[in-house]
């Protein structure tokens, strides 16, 4: 078991509300990541989840059940925070072990839970060992291991990651995920890093502002972003944009021209734009190509990041400011020598003035079965 439903939760402090009205569903077994820039209400919302926050209004519920007023203890839930917080003194085994001695669990059961987990974590040779004594990534499986014991309906993880070199995060985004295979508990992970939400979720809470933004598999937000923001957040490097503006709709699509005098058809329903309508037109990275395709921008390389399987170029592009490029790993493409990159008029985003995007031909279900 393990299903989590938010209905109408809010967050005050004082006159401040830092969590509006928000409607949630998460399925039991899923893998959920709360993503969003700093401030945007992510950690807040995780620990209302636990019940280390009270709620201003609205329910949480899990299984069924209401829990706004039941302690953390009683909900079914483990939590891994950012921080180990392992006692030193203690052995891995005793460490892993405490909430079963809280519990006043048998020592047979002890036993059984802590060489369990210790097995699935591959701590068994460090289990007399200290924390002192063990690596970064040693020390948070051991916290992960205490939470595996008490056997929670949903694993709660607030940033576990971030005090972690960048080839450990890897190695743990990995175990993670493996762990979350072999367990098969829902588990919700809270990141600013949106590679971990790609690389980990089954479903990713985009949040801004205490809001959710947008709701989806990583692909579907990837291909299929609902606004601006959520296409600027999704994605590294992030999402070029340039002003657009409306010069004619068809049945083919919306026509806009770009800075430079650039003209393209993006094959999305033009319902609601009219011809002169100020837009956002927006182009990934990874979607420019320095081979000659439909759409043409005058780049200027400015720094030129070689990454052995890839090149990431920033540059500028005349009256759209900055616009970056991910070429092959072997591309001729130098700092101060101009360019031209291209595009397909498929691959384009389309935005309108408020920052909704325009709809794309995606199919989302295809999207959310591979995720």
């Amino acid at each position: 078991m393990g299903h989590l439903r938010l209905s109408g939760v809010t967050k005050s402090f004082g006159a401040a509300q830092v969590i509006k009205p928000t409607d949630l569903e998460i399925e039991e077994g899923e893998f959920a990541v709360f993503v969003g820039p700093s401030g945007c209400g992510k950690s807040t919302m995780l620990r209302m989840i636990a019940g280390l926050e009270e709620i201003t209004s609205g329910t949480i519920e899990i299984d069924g059940q209401v829990v706004n007023h039941l302690a953390p203890v009683k909900r079914g839930i483990s939590m891994v925070f950012q921080s180990y917080a392992l006692y030193p003194h203690m052995s891995v085994y005793e460490n892993i072990a405490f909430p079963l001695r809280v519990a006043r669990t048998a020592q047979a059961e002890v036993d059984r839970l802590v060489k369990q987990a210790a097995d699935v974590l591959q701590l068994t040779p460090r289990l007399q060992h200290r924390p002192g004594e063990l690596s970064g990534g040693q020390r948070q499986r051991v916290a992960i291991g205490r939470a595996i014991v008490r056997e929670p309906k949903i694993f709660l993880f607030d940033e576990p990651l971030s005090n972690l070199d960048a080839a450990l995060r890897a190695d743990m985004r990995v175990e993670l995920s493996r762990l979350h295979g072999q367990l098969g508990n829902t588990m919700i992970y809270v990141t600013h890093d949106q590679i971990e939400a790609m690389t980990m979720a089954d479903k990713i809470i985009v949040l801004r502002d205490g809001v959710i933004a947008q709701v989806g598999s990583p692909l579907e937000l990837f291909h299929k972003p609902r606004n601006q923001f959520v296409a600027g957040f999704i994605g590294n490097p992030n999402m070029n944009f340039m002003p657009a503006s409306c010069t004619g709709v068809t049945d083919a699509g919306v026509t806009v021209s770009l800075p430079g005098g650039a003209s393209v058809i993006v094959p999305v329903p033009g319902d609601g734009v009219s011809p002169g309508d100020a837009l956002t037109l927006g182009i990934r990275p990874d979607d420019l190509t320095t081979e000659p395709g439909q759409v043409s921008l005058p780049l200027m390389p400015e720094v030129v990041e070689r990454l052995g399987n890839q090149t990431v170029v920033y540059g500028t592009t005349e009256g759209a400011g900055s616009l970056s490029m991910i070429a092959g790993g072997s591309a001729n493409i130098r700092p101060g020598t101009a360019l031209t990159a291209y595009f397909a008029a498929t691959d384009a985003h389309l935005f309108r003035a408020d920052g909704t995007a325009f709809d794309r031909d995606v199919d989302v279900a295809a999207l959310a079965a591979l995720a």
